[in-house]
């Protein structure tokens, strides 16, 4: 039987901020590690995307600067809590969850990333703030600039380390961690271990505690996994199109940021209103798509590996590889968008025959089971109830990010809390996230064909949605 959050030990502020959000009842990954972050202890925190390591951080990360660490009044550039993500919009996202956790304390939360204005950053850190939600290389440039120092650092979190990995900022890491207290807590949150986050563990991590929920890298019991063969490039177009039509949420994936804007548009113009997210983006185009997506004015988003970690997005109900992924690793991050929290989804990876015996070997790394099903079926089942077609005209206003995108999946067990609904000061990082620079990617049109081979995995069953 899971405790409950007073009975780990979270006070009873938090406890009352976090009911009147609907969240009564700790994930596995709270339940294990919040006795532990609480007493100050170092916590090396291992769990699969959507497990709830943001709130397994943001409570005792808010408890223990609003307790026994307090030091009075905040101090110009001299944070006390210090969090690093590795993308603008999970910087953006953790902010969203710490903010009302934070408000009944009097803790100030800013974030800092690239890609926008450093004014906005600049004025709040001269201001005073409590906790600094970063990506290393703008928080970096700051600290260079004299604008901040991380000396007064009380609790320093890593989150997604092992993305920072993936994305080659582990050097900046290790300056930015050097630079934080030796004495300090710190809680490193991964999914795995792998590209020098042990190194990382080793050396700024001190008698800590491991807590892992899930295998590294395991697949979400809740989804359903399926692999729809095409004979070419115009059946793959139509039956995208058609995996887009349904009435709920819906994730696409494309390799490249051409791909993904030129396909966005195509569904847009048939009337399937999508909206992109990608690296070529403004970091306002970003903030504005997401919120159109979070918010439902629309039910698309195609996106590149960028969305693949760090968007959490409530009731994603499909994610379509429209172009297969080259690893295993990526394979899972992008499935991660569905099935969240205890949700169910499905996640379907569309394949031409050049690209069938790669496929395989990805599915098969990732620990996916396949097993073949009726094609005409299966794609009923899984568009569901077909919206209907519409002319949509995308707004041209910024919208406040993170207020609709659901910052953390638990919230979803009462209405939707939101933040604090201001805009944030920042998230992400200048550089881009792996696997987006390259070949402008081939627009996919044509007819559909006859004969399609469709799997279903190992996620739990199909589920019939058709008469939803």
């Amino acid at each position: 039987m899971t405790s409950s959050f007073a009975a780990l030990g979270v006070p009873e502020r938090l406890v009352s901020t976090l009911a009147e959000q609907g969240v009564t009842e700790p994930f596995p990954i709270q339940a294990d590690t919040l006795r532990d972050t609480l007493a100050g202890r170092d916590v090396l925190g291992r769990g699969k995307t959507g497990s709830g390591k943001t709130l397994a951080f943001s409570i005792p990360l808010v408890a223990r600067l609003a307790g026994s660490l307090a030091g009075g009044k905040r101090r110009p550039g001299r944070p006390t809590g210090l969090v690093l993500a590795p993308t603008r919009e999970l910087a953006t996202q953790i902010a969203n969850v710490l903010e009302p956790l934070a408000q009944p304390y009097g803790l100030t939360v800013t974030t800092i990333f690239g890609g926008v204005s450093q004014n906005r950053q600049v004025s709040a850190l001269k201001a005073g703030v409590d906790i600094v939600v970063a990506c290393p290389g703008r928080l970096e440039d700051l600290m260079k600039q004299r604008f901040l120092t991380l000396d007064a650092v009380e609790i320093t979190v890593i989150d997604e380390a092992d993305h920072m990995a993936d994305l080659g900022f582990l050097p900046g890491v290790t300056r930015i961690l050097a630079a934080t207290p030796a004495g300090g807590q710190r809680l490193l949150f991964s999914a795995t271990l792998d590209n020098g986050v042990d190194k990382l563990v080793n050396r700024f991590l001190h008698d800590q505690v491991l807590h892992s929920v899930d295998e590294a890298n395991s697949p979400v019991a809740a989804m359903t996994h399926h692999v729809l063969e095409v004979d070419g490039a115009e059946a793959k177009r139509d039956l995208v199109r058609t995996l887009a039509s349904g009435s709920e949420r819906r994730v696409l994936f494309l390799r490249t940021k051409h791909a993904a804007k030129k396909l966005a548009k195509q569904l847009t113009e048939s009337g399937i209103p999508a909206v992109d997210l990608h690296g070529n983006l403004s970091q306002a185009a970003r903030d504005r798509n997401l919120a159109e997506f979070g918010a439902g004015d629309v039910k698309v988003l195609v996106a590149t590996d960028v969305a693949a970690r760090g968007v959490h997005v409530d009731d994603v109900d499909l994610v379509v590889h429209v172009d297969p992924p080259t690893e295993h690793k990526a394979y899972l991050h992008r499935s991660g968008r569905t099935a969240r929290a205890g949700k169910e989804g499905s996640v379907v990876t569309v394949v031409l025959p050049e690209q069938r015996r790669d496929v395989k070997a990805l599915l098969r790394k990732a620990d996916i089971t396949v097993a073949a099903s009726s094609a005409t079926d299966t794609i009923a089942e899984l568009v569901g109830v077909v919206a209907p077609h519409v002319r949509y005209v995308p707004k041209q206003h910024v919208q406040q990010p993170g207020t609709s995108t659901g910052a953390n999946a638990q919230r979803k067990r009462a209405a939707r809390a939101g933040g604090s609904g201001r805009p944030a000061a920042g998230g992400g990082d200048r550089r881009p996230a792996r696997g987006e620079s390259g070949r402008p990617g081939r627009t996919e049109s044509g007819r559909p064909t006859t004969g399609m081979a469709v799997s279903r995995g190992n996620g739990g069953g199909g589920r019939r949605r058709g008469g939803r």
